[in-house]
C-alpha cells in the first residue's frame, strides 16, 4: 500500500543556535555571533528541546554544559550541519559563476563539424567547467538523462524547447562515390532512383526514413531501398565514399568529400533545404551559469549563431 510521506516543517530550527552555544558554552557569546539577543538564543534552544524531547544542556547561573542526550546530539547534528553548509555553497557557486560538469548530447556527424573547434577555446576561456560529449543519434529526454542541452537539426526539436541557431539553413545532397556512378546510369530525376542502391537511415523511433526532395515546391518524400541501413550519418558517408550506393546526407557534412572528389552530387535541382543545426535546451529559467556561457562562447566564436524567431 502507498504511505504518504511528509517532511517536518521547522526540523532543522534551531541546529545553528544549538551549535553556537556548545561550541562557547555560553548563550551570550552564541547571541553575539549569531546577531541576536540571548534571550532569542535561550526560546529557540528552548523549542528545540522541547521539539527533541529532551533536555541538551545543563544551565546554571556561572556555566553552560551539555547533557548526555546534547553530547549525542552535537556528534551526530555537526558533521550532518557542516555538509548541509558545504552542499549549499557548492550549489550556490554552480548558481553563480561557470562550473562544474557540462553534458551535451549530440549527433555523431556535429562533433567534428560544429564541437571540435569550440571545445579546446571554451576550456581556456572556462577552465572551471568539464564538458561531457554524448555522441548519439538517439532523441533522448534531456532532463530524465541528466543533459544540460542537446545538438540537433531543428526539425527533430521539439515546440517546447528554447533552440540557438548553430548553423543557417543548409541542403541535402544525395551523393556517391565516382566508382559507383561507373557502374550505374548517373540520375537524373527522382525517380530513376529506383534503380540505384540507395544507404538508408534507420531513426530512433525505429522507422527507416525515405529521401526527402523537393520539385518546384511540391516536396517528394521518396522509399528507397539499398544494401545497408545505419543509424547515423558518418556511418553512411563512409560506405558512400567506399561505393556502396547512393546517400543522403547534410551537405556540410559532404562537402569536403565533394571538393575532395571521393563523392559526387547528384539531383541538385532537387534538394530540399533542412532548418540547420540548433542547441536547445528546457528552459531559460532554469539555465546554470555553464551552459550560458556555452552559449555566449559559440555564438562569439562562430559568429553565426543567432537565437531561432520561430521558437
Amino acid at each position: 500500500m502507498k504511505q504518504n510521506f511528509t517532511v517536518r516543517q521547522g526540523a532543522l530550527d534551531g541546529l545553528e543556535a544549538f551549535l553556537s552555544v556548545a561550541e562557547h558554552r555560553s548563550f551570550r557569546k552564541a547571541s553575539a555571533e549569531l546577531g541576536v539577543t540571548p534571550s532569542a538564543v535561550s526560546q529557540t534552544i528552548r523549542a528545540l528541546e522541547a521539539r527533541i524531547g529532551a533536555a541538551l544542556f545543563m544551565r546554571t547561573t556561572r556555566s553552560v554544559g551539555l547533557t548526555e542526550a546534547g553530547e549525542r546530539f552535537l556528534s551526530r547534528a555537526k558533521p550532518a550541519f557542516e555538509e548541509l553548509v558545504a552542499a549549499s555553497a557548492v550549489a550556490r557557486d554552480l548558481g553563480q559563476r561557470p562550473s562544474g560538469l557540462l553534458r551535451l548530447t549530440v549527433p555523431r556527424a556535429a562533433v567534428p563539424i560544429l564541437l571540435e573547434p569550440l571545445i579546446a577555446s571554451f576550456a581556456q576561456a572556462y577552465p572551471e567547467v568539464e564538458v561531457e560529449i554524448a555522441a548519439s543519434a538517439e532523441l533522448v529526454d534531456l532532463a530524465a538523462e541528466g543533459f544540460d542541452a542537446g545538438v540537433r537539426m531543428g526539425q527533430f526539436i521539439a515546440a517546447d524547447m528554447v533552440a540557438v541557431r548553430l548553423t543557417p539553413p543548409f541542403p541535402l545532397a544525395v551523393v556517391g562515390s565516382p566508382g559507383y556512378l561507373l557502374r550505374r546510369t548517373r540520375p537524373g530525376r527522382i525517380d530513376d532512383l529506383r534503380d540505384h542502391a540507395c544507404l538508408r537511415m534507420r531513426r530512433s523511433n525505429g522507422t527507416i526514413a525515405p529521401w526527402s526532395f523537393i520539385d518546384g515546391n511540391t516536396p517528394i518524400e521518396a522509399i528507397v531501398a539499398g544494401p545497408l541501413i545505419a543509424n547515423d550519418f558518418p556511418t553512411l558517408l563512409g560506405a558512400a565514399i567506399e561505393g556502396a550506393g547512393l546517400a543522403q546526407l547534410p551537405e556540410p557534412m559532404a562537402i569536403g568529400p565533394v571538393v575532395a572528389g571521393k563523392l559526387v552530387s547528384v539531383l541538385e535541382p532537387f534538394a530540399p533545404m533542412a532548418p540547420g543545426m540548433f542547441l536547445y535546451y528546457p528552459s531559460r529559467h532554469q539555465m546554470m551559469p555553464k551552459l550560458r556561457a556555452f552559449i555566449d562562447h559559440v555564438k562569439g566564436s562562430r559568429g553565426r549563431c543567432q537565437p531561432d524567431p520561430d521558437r
